[in-house]
C-alpha cells in the first residue's frame, strides 16, 4: 500500500497548490452522523464521541496549518489566522442561531435574552454546563463551537510563544504536560469541587485537552507533512489497538471514569487512527471515506451540525415527530438545509478565505533558517 499523505490541488485562476489532506471529509463525515443518530436516540451508548472527533481534527489541522506557515515563512499572520477562523466560523452560526431564535417563537418555547447575548459571544458551554434553560431551539450544539472559539483565540498565541521561545521538539511534550493537568483537574472538579458531570462535559477548561491532542500530532511525526515516518506494521498494529481502547471508553458507563479517563484515552486512541487514515487513504478501512456520498457529508458537515438538532427538536415539539418517522424526515430535511447554507454562505466565504491563505498554503515544507519539528 502506497502512502499518499498529503495532496497537492492546481487550481486554474491561482495556479497556486491547495494543500488538502485526504480522508478528512470523510472523518468529518463520521463524527457529523454520530452526532446526528446521538439526537435521536443514540446518546446513552455513543455520547459525545462525534464531538471528540471533531476536536481532535481541529486540533489537527488548525495546527498543522500553522507550523507549515511558520516553518516556511519564520512567522504566523495573526490577522489572516483570525480572519480566516472568523469566515469559517461565524456565518453560518449566526445565521442558524438567527434561525433558531425564530424557530423557538414559532413553537412557543421560552428564550431568553439573556441566554441568546451569552450564545452570540461563545458562552453557550458554560451556559449549558450551569444552566441550560432559555436558548434558542436546538441550539445546545453551540457549546462544542464556543470550546473550539476559545481555542481559536488563544492556541496561536500560545504556539507562537513556545516556538520562539521553547525547542520546537518540546512543544509537543509541553501539550501532553497540559493535557495531563487537564484530565487532573477533571478528577479536582468532579471528585473535590463536587461539580457536576455537566460541568466537565462542557466547558472549555476541561474539553480543551480533546484538542489540544490533535495538537500534538501535528507537531509529532504529523503524517501530512514532509518527515519521519512509521513503518506501515507499526501504525496497522497501532490501529487495531486504538480501535479497541475507543470501543472500551464508548462500553464503560463508570461516571467518573466517563468524564475523567474517557476523553484522555479517547484523544490518545484517536491519534493512531488519524495516522493511518492519512497515511493510507486508499486501504480498505478507509477507502469509504473518499466515496463521494460521504465526501460530500464531510464538506457540509459544519451547517449539517449547526442546523440538524434545531430541525430534530422544532420536529418534535411542533410536529410531534417520532421513532424512525423523526429520524429519516430529520436527516432529509437536515442535509437539504445544510446544502443550501453549504452553498449560499460557505462556499462563497471560503473563496475568500482562499485569497487570505494564498501565501500560506504555497509553502512546500520546511525553508532554510527555520527550525524544524519532529
Amino acid at each position: 500500500m502506497a502512502s499518499t499523505p498529503t495532496s497537492w490541488n492546481v487550481t486554474s485562476a491561482s495556479k497556486k497548490p491547495e494543500f488538502y489532506i485526504p480522508s478528512l471529509d470523510g472523518l468529518r463525515a463520521i463524527a457529523v452522523m454520530i452526532v446526528f443518530f446521538s439526537h435521536v436516540g443514540l446518546k446513552g451508548r455513543i455520547g459525545g464521541f462525534g464531538v471528540t472527533i471533531f476536536f481532535f481534527l481541529s486540533g489537527f489541522l488548525i495546527t498543522t496549518l500553522l507550523r507549515r506557515e511558520m516553518e516556511g515563512t519564520g512567522r504566523v499572520s495573526l490577522r489572516k489566522f483570525y480572519l480566516r477562523r472568523v469566515l469559517r466560523i461565524f456565518p453560518p452560526m449566526y445565521l442558524v442561531l438567527g434561525l433558531a431564535a425564530l424557530a423557538t417563537v414559532f413553537v412557543g418555547e421560552y428564550l431568553s435574552p439573556r441566554v441568546l447575548v451569552l450564545q452570540v459571544f461563545h458562552l453557550t458551554n458554560y451556559h449549558v454546563a450551569f444552566d441550560g434553560t432559555g436558548a434558542a431551539i436546538g441550539t445546545e450544539v453551540l457549546w462544542s463551537l464556543a470550546v473550539e472559539e476559545h481555542f481559536y483565540l488563544l492556541f496561536p498565541l500560545a504556539f507562537i510563544a513556545l516556538f520562539s521561545t521553547a525547542r520546537p521538539r518540546r512543544l509537543p511534550v509541553i501539550l501532553l504536560v497540559v493535557c495531563a493537568g487537564v484530565l487532573v483537574w477533571r478528577y479536582i472538579a468532579l471528585t473535590q469541587l463536587e461539580l457536576s458531570p455537566t460541568y466537565t462535559t462542557h466547558v472549555t477548561d476541561t474539553r480543551i485537552d480533546s484538542i489540544l491532542f490533535g495538537c500534538v500530532l501535528a507537531l509529532w511525526r504529523n503524517p501530512a507533512v514532509p518527515g519521519p515516518r512509521f513503518s506501515p506494521a507499526l501504525v496497522w498494529g497501532a490501529f487495531s489497538v486504538a480501535i479497541l481502547v475507543l470501543g472500551a471508553t464508548l462500553v464503560a458507563r463508570d461516571v467518573l471514569f466517563r468524564e475523567t479517563a474517557r476523553y484522555t484515552l479517547q484523544g490518545l486512541a484517536l491519534a493512531p487512527v488519524f495516522i493511518a487514515a492519512v497515511s493510507f487513504p486508499r486501504a480498505l478501512p478507509f477507502r469509504f471515506l473518499n466515496l463521494t456520498p460521504v465526501r460530500w457529508l464531510g464538506l457540509i458537515s459544519y451547517s449539517l451540525y449547526l442546523i440538524h438538532y434545531p430541525i430534530i427538536r422544532v420536529l418534535e415539539v411542533r410536529f410531534q415527530l417520532h421513532g424512525p418517522v423523526l429520524t429519516v424526515t430529520s436527516l432529509v430535511v437536515s442535509i437539504a438545509a445544510s446544502t443550501v447554507i453549504y452553498r449560499a454562505v460557505e462556499k462563497p466565504c471560503a473563496r475568500l478565505r482562499k485569497r487570505l491563505s494564498a501565501g500560506a498554503s504555497a509553502i512546500p515544507s520546511v525553508t532554510r533558517g527555520t527550525r524544524e519539528l519532529p
